[in-house]
């Protein structure tokens, strides 16, 4: 587990923080990869995020008309530098408390499903009355899986245990084991399976602050080949984005995870992850904006 007193946050990434006006929306790489159960390669997704947001290709207009290249508000701190074992999901709740104190709403560049079990360990604080929009083709809610109780398998398992957020909701899901279905029960999880979605069902999230964690297996493996675990019978790109088009005005934070560049093909899921970012801080600001009001 991770210790109930987090480590300093390094020198320069404090000065980062310091740097942020009260409020701000703050993108932060979290490249740890280490507790991936079948493949590595998820640590390298943030540098690949960027370059591909940055190369010139596509410019940084969200779809509802905000133009990212020059609109204030925002920034991008780049990576927690991280060590290594258990120990870094106390330095990843660290540096999210950091962000958090200061008023930002985060956008979390992983790594691996295992950093948001630190990140909503700091959210919850800040948050009391969370709720968790996970977006997803598995649960991730083993009690441990191959041995780890730390694992990309298991972060919502430690979240409802530790009673971090009030309600977490599952959509996409299409691994279900009997073990894991016997946790979303024993937890009170609501899942909506993949196969009872349908591209007309609106989430009923209430007004609660709301906390999006979306793994790019959700989607399709045609969209997102670039993930460790293809899962077919996914969401499609459109579909994705309209969930998130769809959250209410309380969106506070988010973490995108699991893409891995290693399996990535033409950079298509790299394009897709950057595509992500642009919306989510683009609906981060909008949210920021209207609750300043």
């Amino acid at each position: 587990m991770v210790p109930p007193s987090t480590p300093p946050v390094s020198a320069s990434f404090a000065a980062r923080v310091a740097a942020l006006s009260e409020g701000q929306v703050a993108v932060v790489g979290l490249p740890w990869d280490e507790q991936s159960s079948f493949m590595r390669g998820a640590a390298l997704a943030p540098s690949h995020i960027r370059d591909v947001l940055h190369d010139g290709s596509a410019n940084l207009c969200t779809e509802h008309g905000a133009d990212l290249g020059a609109t204030a508000g925002w920034t991008d701190v780049g990576d927690v530098a991280l060590t290594s074992g258990p120990a870094v999901l106390a330095e990843i709740e660290g540096a999210i408390d950091a962000l958090v104190e200061r008023g930002a709403r985060v956008l979390s560049l992983g790594g691996d499903h295992a950093v948001s079990y630190p990140v909503l360990r700091a959210y919850a604080r800040a948050h009391p009355r969370l709720t968790v929009l996970h977006v997803d083709a598995h649960p991730d809610l083993y009690d441990e899986f191959e041995g780890s109780r730390l694992s990309h398998a298991c972060p919502f398992a430690r979240v409802m245990e530790e009673r971090l957020v009030s309600r977490l909701v599952q959509v996409g899901i299409r691994t279900m084991t009997p073990d894991q279905r016997r946790q979303a029960t024993r937890f009170g999880v609501e899942v909506v399976e993949m196969r009872h979605w349908t591209p007309a069902r609106r989430l009923e999230l209430g007004d609660a602050p709301v906390y999006l964690s979306l793994d790019l297996d959700a989607l399709d493996p045609a969209c997102a080949p670039g993930v460790s675990h293809h899962e077919p019978g996914g969401f499609t790109t459109r579909e994705v984005l309209g969930i998130l088009h769809a959250i209410g005005p309380a969106l506070v934070g988010a973490d995108l995870v699991e893409f891995n560049p290693r399996r990535d093909v033409g950079q298509t899921t790299a394009m897709l992850a950057a595509k992500f970012y642009r919306e989510i801080v683009g609906r981060l600001l909008a949210d920021r904006t209207r609750s300043a009001r």
